[in-house]
Parts: C-alpha cells; structure tokens; sequence
C-alpha cells in the first residue's frame, strides 16, 4: 500500500464514529465541520509547510487559485444538492460514478488508454457500490414520509438537484486530472497543495457565516463532556468535532500525498473504497440489515479492487515459490 492510503484508512472509523454522531445530532452542520476542517488545516500548514508565510511556493499562486476554484465549487454544489430534494443515499450513489467519470475525462483530455481489466475493474467496484448504496436508500425510503403537495415542482427540484450533483461529479474528475498535470510539471509538494487548497477557500465560508455561527450557538449549548486524561469539561458536540477534525487531517492527508505519488484514476479509486468503508460502517453503525445484495456489492468491490491493484501479478511469484519449496526439501 501507498503510505497515503494507509492514512486515509487508518483515520477512517474514527472520523465516522464523531462524525455520525454530530450528524445525528444537528442533521444541517455540514457547513461547520467543513469549516473547521479547512481552519485546522490552513492554520497546521502556515505553521509548519509556509513558515508563518516565509516560504515561496514550489507551485504558481495562479494554479493553486484554479485548484482551489474547482474544489471549492465541488464542495458547495454536493452540499446544496441535499437541499434540492436529493437524499443522502441518492447523493452518495452518484458519487460513487467518481471512478467512471475520471476515467472517462482521462481518456478524453490525457488520451489515455487502459487494459480490458482495469475497465472491468473500475465497473466491478462501481457496481458493488452502486448495489450497496441502492439497498440502503431503499431502508432511508421505508423509514421517510414525503409530502407530496406540489408533484411537478418536486420532480423539478429533483431534476435540478441530479444535474447539480452530475456537474460536481465531472467537475471533481476534472480538478483530479488538473492535479496530475500540475505535479508532473512542477514536481509533487503534497503537503505544500493540502496547505493552499485548504487556506485560499477560508473567505469563502464568509457566504455561509450565519448559518457556521447558528450551528457554533447549538453546539456550546450541548450537554457538557469531561475530556479523558486532560479533565478540561466542554460542550460534548465542540468535543465531536474536535475529534473528527483531527481524524480527517489524517485522510485529508493521506489523499494529498497520494496525488503525488499515483495517477488520478488511483487516486479516485482510493477516495471510491473509502466512501465504500464508510457506507458499511454506517450500515453497521446504526444497524440497518446487511442483507444478500450488501454482500454481493461487497465482494464486487473487493474482486474489483484486487483486478485493478493487479494483485495476480504479485502472488504468481509466491505460490510458485511455495509450489517449489516441498520439492527442494
């Protein structure tokens, strides 16, 4: 495994158990994790990646700005697609088209070519995905009672709330390939880009203030929680987020170094699985069935996983070497 890939599945459970509690809690704070996540990560970096702001970066201002533009508007558009009568299992289905839509604009842009397996393990993983998150919005739709006042203009908002999120889809393969091309012209600096993809965003969170600062009231006003070891008491909810801050600095991490160090397709197929963990330790977490077709997608993801990875490549060897040591003894 790539070191970034260990970090992003290391800091995972953690980040799921804080964040789905705090969600579970305050369904509409979204805006307030995202922005302490970003003021985290920026303040971690001016510190120790810009030097208090001493240091030049490896990479032009201009393409940072660029970077910064497409991720930015990724974000905003996911998050406002949830306002547009799209539910989160619906959300998380057309996200997991990510490894489909980066392979597509490669093909596109980069004229790239891939073997018969690495297309069939890219619709193998998106397959399991699609089947699990499916099986789970059903559960959502059984357990959701919608109004139905004003049918048409539903289906409307829907319609828009699916063009939103196909938009976003094609805008975040597209920022992974801008990614790829500006690393191999000026050299891989991850942590330098997970600093200004994380500090030049911070004005824009002034468009969202009113409702940071609404949800900032709710959160001081939560029952109050003693810190082990420390002792220091605080609203448990600032202790949540706090906590899922830190064990996404780790994944956050991790995917940066990655873009480093692996193509952008790579990269989307480590962010895919990760969406997948997170969709079964959902399913775990607040125990809704794991029925026959969660496991089917289960074992697509995983055969899709080893196919691409080329995993056959490296056990050839061993089970020769195995297959020959009775023989030499």
């Amino acid at each position: 495994l790539q070191p970034g890939a260990v970090f992003i599945f290391h800091g995972i459970a953690l980040t799921l158990v804080f964040l789905l509690d705090t969600c579970r809690q305050f369904p509409g704070c979204g805006n307030i994790v995202t922005f302490s996540q970003f003021l985290f990560i920026a303040v971690e970096g001016f510190i120790f990646e810009a030097n208090f702001g001493r240091k030049r970066p490896a990479i032009p201002i201009r393409y940072y700005l660029i970077m910064v533009a497409m991720f930015f508007t990724v974000s905003v558009v996911n998050n406002y697609a949830l306002n547009l009568n799209i539910a989160m299992p619906l959300h998380m289905i057309f996200r997991s088209g990510s490894l489909i839509a980066s392979m597509a604009l490669g093909i596109i842009i980069l004229k790239k070519r891939y073997s018969v397996s690495k297309y069939t393990s890219i619709a193998l993983v998106s397959v399991g995905i699609f089947t699990c998150t499916f099986m789970s919005a059903k559960q959502v739709a059984s357990d959701s009672s919608l109004n139905e006042e004003d049918g048409l203009r539903a289906f409307m908002w829907w319609m828009l709330g699916i063009a939103a999120l196909t938009f976003a889809l094609l805008m975040s393969a597209r920022m992974g390939i801008f990614q790829e091309t500006l690393y191999k012209e000026f050299g891989k600096h991850s942590k330098e880009a997970l600093f200004y993809n994380h500090a030049l965003p911070l004005p824009g969170f002034l468009l969202l203030a009113p409702n940071i600062y609404h949800h900032a009231v709710l959160f001081s006003q939560s029952e109050p929680f003693q810190v082990p070891v420390i002792g220091l008491t605080l609203p448990i909810m600032w202790f949540y987020l706090l906590m899922n801050v830190i064990t996404q600095y780790v994944c956050i991490r991790g995917v940066f170094i990655l873009t480093t160090e692996c193509t952008s397709l790579t990269v989307t197929l480590v962010v895919t699985l990760r969406k997948f963990v997170s969709l079964i330790f959902s399913i775990l977490y607040f125990r809704n069935p794991f029925t026959a077709w969660h496991w089917l997608g289960t074992v697509f993801v995983f055969v899709g996983t080893l196919m691409y990875t080329e995993v056959w490549n490296s056990l050839g060897p061993l089970l020769a070497r195995w297959r020959k040591r009775p023989k030499q003894e």
